[in-house]
């Protein structure tokens, strides 16, 4: 079935449609990596956008239920160069395009992705739209332009669960299907905060001996102190921190009383917590292969990223706030730590899923952190 991608600024590609049919709406985006594209959909960290995958070809190892991020594709829309309907995995379950139209995201193949990506690079994320249903190229533009984009909309509200709820999966064997035994039994007690929380977080906190509590975004500071926690984790999540001025007074509330650690959104977070400015990125860091430098070693870190926006360095008090990474390729923040209190948090993902394990030290520091408090 003929599919249309239609651009804000006018632009239209052409293609066909795999997965469910119809029509969405979002930013459009590109990430980089080869592989760990079931990964990508599953990610919370996606919800408003239409990902493109920079890769030629998708779907050739099919899908399979150990890879999900949560419960099931987060992703507005699709695209691919090629697709391929017919996996070759032995742990495949199914094939992608059933998948997606099981879950109605919309896929389209068949197009320029490189023409797409460099345009994205060029003029920046745009908002667009993708349909099976219309195929008139100016009313497509139009409802591309009327959509909703990212800035100002609270998303994390979208993503979250909706009650506290207790994880206790461990890190997995993906030769045998089947759960690692944890490093070692539950020492710490940890309150996580779900802005749209990866589960593999999840699964490296209780592989190093946590007792993982998740809570919804909105809940109440005073919530998860009656657990009496050793630590608190801040979650990655989609879009635009500001709107999220609930987590914000509930994180300057915790970050004095417990030791903190925080990735992605909860990474921003933090930063407006501690009176800073966070900025939206031309087209964003999406795909594992972006360089980190750690600046009190040297050390470049290949790292897996999924952010539109960034921490301003230049609004936070220096004399409180250090600054602990930094990308390289735009030397962007990348991770902050506090002089005095015990708070640390990254921009990227030390979790990998998919993508390098260089950063995995980082979940050890934190329970060094919470040992120490």
């Amino acid at each position: 079935m003929k599919a249309i991608l239609a651009l804000e600024d006018g632009t239209i590609y052409a293609g066909e449609s795999f997965g469910a049919v119809g029509e969405c709406e979002g930013e459009v985006v590109f990430n980089t990596s080869m592989t760990g594209y079931q990964e990508i959909l599953t990610d919370p960290s996606y919800k408003g956008q239409i990902v493109t995958m920079t890769y030629p070809l998708i779907g050739n190892y099919g899908v399979n239920k150990a890879d999900v991020e949560s419960a099931g594709p987060q992703v507005e829309g699709f695209i691919v160069k090629e697709y391929c309907s017919f996996p070759s995995s032995w742990r495949s379950g199914e094939a992608l395009g059933e998948y997606l139209s099981e879950h109605g995201i919309l896929g389209i193949q068949g197009i320029d992705t490189r023409a797409l990506t460099r345009r994205i690079r060029k003029e920046g994320a745009m908002r667009g739209v993708v349909s099976t249903r219309e195929l008139d190229s100016k009313k497509l533009v139009e409802k591309a332009m009327s959509s909703a984009g990212l800035v100002g909309r609270d998303l994390a509200a979208t993503v979250t669960c909706k009650e506290p709820y207790q994880w206790k999966e461990g890190l997995y064997d993906f030769l045998t299907g089947s759960e690692v035994v944890p490093k070692s039994e539950p020492t710490y007690r940890v309150a996580a905060y779900d802005f749209g929380i990866k589960q593999n977080i999840l699964r490296y906190l209780v592989d190093r001996g946590c007792e993982v509590t998740v809570f919804p975004a909105d809940a109440p500071f005073e919530q998860l102190l009656e657990i009496d926690p050793d630590g608190i984790f801040l979650s990655n999540g989609p879009g635009d921190p500001e709107p999220l001025t609930y987590a914000v007074a509930n994180i300057k509330e915790l970050i004095t009383r417990k030791p903190t650690f925080g990735i992605c959104l909860g990474h921003q977070l933090i930063g407006l917590a501690l009176g800073g400015k966070t900025y939206k990125l031309k087209f964003g860091h999406r795909g594992a292969n972006q360089p980190v430098q750690q600046l009190s070693t040297g050390k470049v870190e290949i790292t897996s990223q999924n952010h539109g926006f960034a921490v301003d360095i230049d609004s936070l008090d220096k004399g409180a706030v250090e600054v602990t990474h930094l990308n390289l390729n735009d030397h962007t923040v990348e991770g902050l730590r506090h002089k005095d209190l015990p708070l640390f948090c990254v921009q990227y993902h030390p979790e990998a899923s998919a993508g390098p394990h260089d950063a995995e030290y980082l979940f050890d520091e934190f329970i060094q952190l919470m040992d120490r408090n």
